[in-house]
């Protein structure tokens, strides 16, 4: 059978600590599912509504301490196990339900990111609360922090999304997996660091999960890249008349769709490259994005977008 790195959207998870639980036991029945089957998974997972609430909740413990003073890297960290050990608790208790004797086990992994990624110096990604431009730029002033306009629904701090350069942890990974448990980690893209002279350090800034899960299943030697998300298969001209949905295409031919304009920076677009990264950086030939519920359907090879590798020679993305 086959070793799957499973990403999980937000859609599997949940937005506070009871409706997490809730909705994790139901995720869980489509992932054992999988190792039922025989399959190998290691999982992970986005942290997005999960790391906003820590990081809201812990800078407003003490009334003395602002939003900027609440390092993002240890609210990562946090958000990490928290969501690891629902995960556990919730998988464990189906394996029980089902009688199979397995094991499953979080890890709280770093991921080194390049100190002059170009990512730093025009930060994106919106976290914490909503302010007025007049607060916001008050506090931009007094913090040295970066502030911009969000949709129309006011002003928030960004921070950078830089690419993944390193996993941390990838040697305990690969022995944990060789010892045949089921491996929650890189959640949330991973806890970002640099290396320093003196070891690694957080920066604030939030790595995109699904280039994590990309650069993880080619180090470990995954065979399939699954994306579970929304929707069950992609969809160029999205919402327009003559809306298509994918089946199977090529590396090359998502890199025409993605020239064109065909996928949306903050939903599918992420998810295409990262597809398109493990096929090129691997000698592995495909790559699924799907939903959860179509999960199993998806690698039997009955549901879904598949990507294999075509088109290219020696190509790198």
């Amino acid at each position: 059978m086959s070793r799957i790195v499973v990403a999980l959207g937000g859609n599997a998870l949940g937005s506070n600590p009871k409706e997490q639980l809730e909705i994790v036991r139901k995720t869980v029945k489509n992932l054992v599912d999988l190792v039922e089957m025989g399959h190998e998974l290691i999982i992970t997972h986005g942290n997005g509504p999960q790391v906003g609430m820590i990081f809201n909740a812990m800078a407003n413990v003490d009334p003395t301490t602002s939003l900027d003073d609440m390092p993002f890297a240890e609210c990562g960290a946090m958000s990490q196990g928290y969501i690891g050990y629902h995960l556990q608790q919730a998988m464990q208790a189906e394996f029980q339900e089902r009688n199979m004797r397995r094991r499953v086990v979080t890890v709280v992994s770093q991921v080194e990111v390049d100190k002059v990624d170009p990512a730093f110096k025009d930060p994106t990604k919106p976290i914490g609360p909503f302010y007025s431009e007049t607060v916001a730029k008050k506090l931009a002033r007094e913090s040295g922090t970066i502030y911009k306009e969000d949709a129309g629904r006011g002003w928030r701090r960004v921070i950078a999304s830089p690419i993944p350069r390193k996993i941390c942890e990838l040697t305990t990974i690969k022995k944990l997996i060789e010892e045949h448990n089921v491996v929650i980690t890189c959640g949330g893209g991973g806890i970002p660091v640099i290396y320093t002279e003196k070891g690694y350090l957080g920066v604030d800034a939030v790595i995109d999960k699904d280039r994590t899960s990309a650069l993880l299943a080619s180090k470990i030697n995954a065979d399939v890249l699954l994306i579970l998300t929304a929707v069950d298969e992609v969809k160029i001209n999205f919402n327009k008349e003559n809306e298509k949905g994918l089946k199977k295409i090529t590396t090359m031919e998502a890199k025409q769709y993605l020239e064109a304009g065909e996928f949306a920076k903050g939903s599918m677009l992420p998810k295409i490259e990262a597809c398109i990264y493990f096929l090129l950086h691997s000698d592995k030939t495909r790559a699924i994005i799907t939903s959860l519920d179509k999960a199993k359907e998806a690698i039997n090879g009955r549901c879904g977008t598949t990507i294999i590798k075509g088109g290219e020679e020696n190509g790198r993305y």
